[in-house]
């Protein structure tokens, strides 16, 4: 087709140019702004599609001119391959004569290797039969010493058919075979020494009581041994049980707890030796560890039982039990100094704990059903016996200090309750009177328990006597002597509280003291009978003298030697307070009585005539006084007596004094004034008669009171010095009511001379009687 194109054109040439450059990006950079110009864009394309048509011409002229050349090319190889089939046919059948030679020749031969085959099949044949009955026999060898339980010997014949013989015949299937049953063979072997093992754990922990049992046997040996040596040397009794020095006293004496014929004790500890040589053997050392820790942790658990019977005298359920533990602890202690690395001590101190606490919970739980302070104190000794046992195999036995602690909690409340059911028994049944005394025998088991003093010696005493204090007091000695000596029975064999011990004793002490003793005193203080209440007092200063005898007994008997602190019962200022309340009490009922003794007084204060004798109430007041201090007081101290009777004179007198100064008299004659005075005179001189200037004090203002009621000169009792020198006790108010009502008394009995006269011949002899009963 024609080129529209003039072939001069700038834009066919440049296009033919970029065809035939190898690098487009000469010419391209020339195209680009004729491309961009909108004016080209047709012509461009156009200069495009005339070029590659001229290409495709040229390519089709080529192709015209050359065309008979390619087709004899083409016959002179058709013919060559014809050529090439045929002689490709006469070779196969020149190989497929070669091929039937080669065959017939190869059949022979291979008959010829045959034969030889067979035979060396048959000599390899019967080698490998006689090497695989070989190995058969050793492995039904390793059987025959399982059974034979020849433990260690069939693992060695084991590794040895394992690392010779197999190797002989590992080409053959029954080699892999017999390698596969090794591993489970030697598992066999661990299972039946594990077997073996549980066996003998099994036979241990049966006769682990027994073996606790023997050691506590020969803990109480040991224990007796102490004693006697401390008793022979008194150098000995500071050292306790399990002391350094006590076990080198101790050293000569050989006594192997766990292979002891007398007691048919014999520990094999072999099959444990076995067990950790064939576990260690088949490179299981660890696993067996651990398995032999989790057994003993099993066992630990079966030795504690879910119930248990504290109430056995004899503690057998609690003695199984310490004895079961005891015999686990010591054969764990055993193995640990017989074997290297099976145990460690770590595991044995937990399983120690456990067992500890365990025990100490399941006695706690139980601990409510015991009642009886002496079955608690034989389950102490028990614990205490497991303990001194356990601490001389090394082990610590802090936590059994706890359970102790519980039980002393236990044992002195029950102690404290049977003692105090016991003073308060002979306080309600004591007869409150002196105690009397038949002979010296009955004196001196009195003298023995009581902290009691005697006026007289031994010598002096004449029988029968009585003691002043009743029967109560040395009965209740007697008693908190056993209190003490009970409380100090808990502490003699293991308990190292001692401080607690000391500090309970003194606080359960005090407190029976001050409840069951002192209080039950006081409350028996509202008796109506003086005599009782003398008693009760003399009693409550005799129990305030044992106090102070206490304090000091206690300070030297205390376990706790690190204290010098004195030691202070309560009950002491208690018992004096009561002694107070008591002589409070003996002063009331005295007093009481002359109170109503006094009502009976039947003063005529407007009498025409004085009384010639004392009244009768006077009488009866001092017979009275004199009947006290000879039979109820009689008892009492002589301060204690002195002052109730001082209190009882103080008291009468101002009871009496206040008979006239009551509202009601309104005036007193003379003859009331001597009646009166003769009343006075009276009691002064049965007073003057006991021989006691104090006692006399307390009629001072009563005999001045009478003298003043009936002297002539009353404006002298107005006059200060002279009132002082004559009048000195009399209550000036008092004084001078009673002188205006005698005054108004004489002017009525003025109005009859005989009366008077009478009156004055009274006064007279009233003033001779005063000066008798002063002088």
């Amino acid at each position: 087709m024609p080129s529209a194109v003039d072939p001069g054109d700038d834009l066919y040439i440049a296009i033919k140019q970029i065809s035939q450059s190898s690098m487009g990006s000469d010419y391209i950079d020339q195209l680009i702004p004729i491309m961009k110009d909108a004016r080209y864009s047709n012509q461009l394309q156009y200069a495009f599609d005339s070029f590659a048509n001229d290409r495709e011409s040229e390519i089709e002229r080529i192709c015209n001119a050359n065309h008979q050349d390619f087709v004899s090319s083409v016959d002179s190889l058709l013919r060559i391959r014809d050529q090439t089939v045929q002689m490709s046919g006469e070779i196969l059948q020149l190989n497929e004569s070669i091929q039937e030679s080669i065959e017939k020749l190869a059949t022979q031969k291979q008959a010829l290797v045959d034969s030889r085959g067979v035979r060396q099949n048959i000599n390899e044949a019967t080698q490998a039969l006689n090497a695989c009955l070989n190995v058969l026999r050793l492995a039904n060898q390793v059987q025959d010493m399982l059974r034979e339980k020849n433990y260690y010997a069939a693992l060695r014949a084991l590794d040895e058919l394992q690392t010779i013989h197999l190797k002989e015949i590992n080409r053959f299937k029954i080699a892999s075979l017999i390698e596969k049953s090794v591993p489970q063979t030697q598992d066999q072997v661990r299972e039946a020494v594990k077997n073996d093992l549980s066996t003998w754990l099994y036979r241990i922990r049966e006769s682990a009581q027994l073996l606790g049992e023997v050691s506590f046997y020969y803990t109480d040996m040991r224990r007796t041994r102490n004693q006697e040596r401390a008793e022979a040397d008194p150098r000995f009794s500071k050292f306790k049980l399990n002391s350094a020095i006590e076990l080198v006293a101790d050293e000569t004496d050989e006594f192997d707890v766990l292979n002891n014929e007398e007691a048919g004790i014999e520990t094999d500890f072999s099959p444990l030796f076995e067990a950790m040589h064939i576990n260690e053997t088949l490179g299981k050392a660890d696993q067996f560890r651990m398995e032999y820790a989790a057994d003993r942790r099993t066992q630990k658990d079966l030795i504690i039982p879910t119930k248990l019977n504290l109430l056995d005298e004899d503690c057998s359920d609690l003695s199984s039990l310490l004895e079961s533990i005891a015999g686990f602890a010591i054969i764990e202690k055993a193995t640990i100094s017989k074997t290297t690395s099976l145990r460690q001590q770590s595991d044995v101190d937990e399983l120690w704990d456990s067992m500890c606490q365990s025990a100490i919970k399941l006695i706690t739980s139980f601990l409510h059903t015991v009642e009886s302070d002496e079955l608690l104190l034989k389950i102490k000794s028990r614990i205490a016996l497991f303990m001194l046992t356990m601490e001389k195999w090394g082990y610590s036995v802090s936590a059994m200090n706890d359970l102790l602690l519980i039980l002393f909690s236990k044992y002195s409340e029950l102690l404290k309750q049977r003692f105090s059911d016991d003073f308060l028994e002979i306080v309600q049944t004591d007869d409150y009177m002196p105690m009397p005394i038949n002979n010296y025998e009955e004196y001196d088991k009195v003298v023995s328990v009581s902290w009691y003093t005697p006026d007289k010696t031994r010598e002096e005493l004449t029988f029968p006597c009585v003691l002043p204090f009743s029967q109560m007091y040395p009965l209740c000695c007697i008693d908190i002597r056993n209190f003490l000596n009970q409380i100090y029975l808990f502490s003699d064999d293991y308990f190292q509280k001692s401080t607690i011990v000391d500090e309970t004793l003194r606080i359960a002490l005090d407190d029976l003291l001050c409840k069951q003793v002192c209080q039950s005193l006081v409350d028996r203080l509202s008796s109506q009978y003086p005599g009782q209440i003398v008693q009760i007092l003399t009693n409550l200063e005799h129990f305030e003298t044992a106090c102070v005898e206490l304090q000091d007994l206690l300070f030297q008997a205390r376990s706790s030697p690190s204290s010098n602190a004195p030691i202070t019962l309560s009950a002491t200022t208690q018992f004096a307070k009561a002694k107070k309340q008591a002589s409070d009490r003996i002063f009331e009922l005295v007093n009481s009585k002359i109170d109503d003794l006094i009502e009976t007084a039947d003063y005529d204060w407007m009498a025409a005539k004085p009384a010639v004798e004392p009244s009768e109430y006077m009488l009866e007041l001092t017979r009275y006084l004199s009947n006290i201090m000879s039979s109820v007081l009689l008892a009492l101290p002589t301060q204690i007596k002195g002052f109730i009777y001082f209190d009882a004179l103080s008291h009468a007198a101002e009871s009496i004094l206040s008979l006239p100064l009551d509202d009601g008299v309104k005036r007193i004659t003379p003859s009331a004034v001597a009646s009166f005075a003769t009343d006075t005179a009276f009691l002064s001189s049965f007073v003057n008669s006991l021989n006691n200037p104090i006692l006399m004090e307390n009629l001072d203002e009563l005999t001045q009171t009478a003298a003043l009621m009936g002297t002539d000169n009353s404006e002298e009792f107005f006059d200060i010095a002279q009132r002082n020198r004559k009048y000195g006790k009399v209550n000036q108010m008092k004084g001078a009511i009673l002188i205006e009502k005698v005054q108004e008394g004489a002017q009525v009995a003025s109005q009859s001379p005989t009366v008077a006269s009478k009156a004055s011949e009274r006064f007279g002899t009233l003033g001779s009687r005063f000066k008798m009963g002063r002088g």
